[in-house]
């Protein structure tokens, strides 16, 4: 059994999909960086100040009739909230991760149709036309 595993863990497969899970964690972590420290900021300057990720509301306050200046001190006060700002940024977030990722995998995919192009355009390789030849003379 633990050699099944060991040859099951070896797999380039699995290897590759570990590597790409790593990776994509890491990148994941740098996009929601570039969003939280770098866009939305921009993005609140634009909007007038706004900061989106101290944009909420409150749904049931433990003390009534407080009010909460940030989003933290509502949550430091047991408020329930629903915090559509943080919910705005991590949908910038998915766009941005979304559209690498269509380029990424359109430019593989644009290598890949010119690679398969070129190998059409050469044609078989000498030894695979020296056999179709010997073969279409021993069918005649």
């Amino acid at each position: 059994m633990l050699s099944e595993f060991k040859q099951f863990a070896m797999k380039g497969n699995f290897v590759d999909m570990a590597v790409g899970i790593v990776i994509g964690a890491a990148f994941g972590t740098i996009v929601s960086s570039l969003v939280n420290d770098v866009i939305m900021p921009l993005v609140g300057v634009i909007t007038g100040g706004v900061d989106f990720s101290n944009m909420f509301m409150v749904i049931s306050k433990p003390i009534e009739g407080a009010s909460y200046a940030t989003l933290a001190a509502a949550q430091d006060a047991g408020a329930v909230t629903v915090n559509y700002g943080l919910f705005i940024n991590a949908v910038v977030t998915f766009l941005i991760v979304a559209f690498v990722l269509f380029m990424i995998i359109k430019g593989l995919n644009a290598a890949k149709k010119a690679e398969e192009e070129a190998v059409v355009e050469a044609g078989p390789p000498a030894d695979i036309a020296l056999l179709t030849e010997i073969r279409d003379a021993l069918k005649k």
